[in-house]
């Protein structure tokens, strides 16, 4: 697999390593250089690959999906905070018969920490005493406030939880990643955490949607993704 990657800092160079032990290329590598570039000339530099994965800023997404779909390559968005676009960039997908993956976590980790929060919401949902919180905790980088992955885990649970959810967001130091989900009570509290070590496991879940993406085509979110593995 020849994979363009779309922004060559600190998670596009893991990724390029895990690539090689998976088999995989590094056609070309993309950074900072080229963030003036048009849709159209981005196309030309990174045509000829088979994938690629995007983890840049959220202002570049429109662009960098435009730029794929021009040069016929499939999409892996690591990107968050565009969310208000998302009509838009779909339509791009669409339009030209495209692949993309996009996802607010592509820890495989996270994705099953969903599930969980969604089981634990559907139970609690019968218990109106409890409150429910959200915190999530990043380095000092990181743009967007909340997360992504917080904003899904605000969506998850308010399919069973009605009422104002709060969500606080901590931003400091260098930080790779925790989200809780709490329930609280007058009597006891449960607390649901997941906490990300590296950022290896978003850089793996990363390679195995683009893995999944380069044979198909349309717009899935990586939950999807996931679900197919779990089912298999």
């Amino acid at each position: 697999m020849k994979v363009a990657l779309i922004g060559y800092g600190a998670m596009g160079r893991l990724i390029g390593s895990l690539l090689s032990e998976r088999g995989h290329q590094t056609f070309v590598a993309i950074d900072e250089d080229y963030v003036d570039f048009s849709a159209a000339e981005l196309a030309v530099e990174i045509e000829g690959a088979e994938v690629a994965i995007d983890f840049t800023a959220a202002a570049a997404v429109h662009r960098n999906v435009e730029a794929c779909m021009r040069a016929g390559i499939h999409l892996v968005e690591g990107t968050t905070g565009w969310n208000s676009e998302m009509d838009t960039i779909k339509k791009l997908v669409d339009d030209a018969e495209g692949g993309m993956v996009f996802g607010a976590n592509f820890s495989v980790g996270v994705n099953i920490f969903y599930r969980i929060a969604e089981f634990a919401a559907e139970l609690f949902a019968n218990f109106p005493e409890y409150e429910v919180f959200i915190e999530e905790q990043h380095h000092s980088r990181k743009l967007d406030s909340p997360s992504g992955t917080a904003l899904k885990l605000k969506q998850i649970v308010s399919r069973h939880i009605a009422g104002e959810i709060g969500v606080a967001s901590t931003r400091a130091g260098n930080i790779p990643g925790t989200h809780r989900v709490g329930f609280d009570g007058t009597s006891d509290q449960i607390l649901l955490e997941h906490a990300a070590r590296s950022r290896e496991g978003f850089a793996f879940g990363a390679i195995l949607a683009a893995e999944w993406i380069i044979d198909k085509k349309g717009f899935y979110e990586f939950s999807e993704v996931m679900d197919e593995m779990l089912t298999r």
